[in-house]
């Protein structure tokens, strides 16, 4: 599933095709809002929010989508051909640009002022531009909420903070040296560890080619993720792989048992 990182990137395209113009089309195919038209309407903002997607247009409406697993925001020239199948779930032009939704998760029209009904139980957003200590003070205390659950499964839950998925959960654990098996009530200081994931996401916000390790190069941007069964590149210890979560929410971790030491529990 994209992650936080992704889904501002994908908000920043949409934004520079759509928003301050005026919707020329507007298709919701999904059954729900089939009769729904926004033509005419001005967009006037899209946001992420962790790993949703908010598009405001006038008139008090808000578009939520959110990606999930294979969903998809492609941006081309008004007027150009669709994809072809039944992958389109939602179609907002302008004169000059089209936006088009493949595969799209979630589709939802809702008044802007009850956005907080379909994000309000996310926990603070990583990438915020107005975040400040008192947002990783409150990612710090829904964390500690559950003192008997793992770091990897809490750090996955986007009630206790939004936007991080695998990748920066494998990374930030492994910079901050903390086994993803730990029990969130035995680690001393979790703002360490809300304030690398943050940094590491901040870092690759505007790139698509991520890197936590500072290289760009093949096989040597990642610490530990996607190096499954290779060497660490810190210690040269076998990278190691697993899953962690309850079904059907299992969810792959990888880490390095040398420098993350403790054994998976549970």
């Amino acid at each position: 599933m994209p992650e936080g990182d992704v889904v501002y990137r994908t908000a920043r395209r949409l934004g520079r095709a759509l928003d301050g113009l005026a919707l020329t089309r507007s298709d919701f195919r999904v059954p729900r809002h089939a009769t729904a038209d926004l033509t005419g309407r001005t967009v006037l903002a899209t946001v992420s929010r962790g790993k949703h997607l908010l598009t405001r247009v006038e008139g008090g409406l808000t578009v939520h989508t959110h990606l999930r697993m294979e969903g998809s925001w492609q941006i081309s020239p008004a007027g150009r051909g669709l994809p072809p199948g039944d992958v389109i779930r939602l179609v907002l032009a302008n004169a000059r640009w089209q936006a088009v939704g493949v595969r799209l998760g979630m589709v939802d029209l809702v008044a802007t002022g009850e956005e907080e009904r379909l994000v309000g139980h996310l926990g603070p957003d990583l990438l915020a531009a107005d975040w400040d200590e008192a947002d990783e003070a409150e990612v710090v205390r829904r964390l500690a909420r559950r003192p008997e659950t793992s770091i990897g499964v809490a750090l996955l839950d986007q009630r206790n903070v939004a936007g991080i998925g695998t990748i920066y959960r494998a990374e930030t654990l492994f910079l901050a040296g903390v086994s993803p098996w730990r029990r969130v009530g035995t680690i001393e200081d979790l703002g360490v560890i809300v304030s690398l994931a943050r940094r590491l996401m901040n870092a690759n916000k505007e790139r698509p080619d991520r890197a936590t390790t500072g290289d760009l190069r093949p096989g040597r941007s990642m610490w530990v993720y996607g190096r499954a069964g290779r060497p660490c590149l810190r210690c040269g210890h076998r990278i190691s792989r697993g899953e962690m979560g309850t079904q059907p929410q299992e969810r792959l971790i990888v880490w390095c048992r040398h420098c993350q030491p403790g054994e998976p529990t549970g």
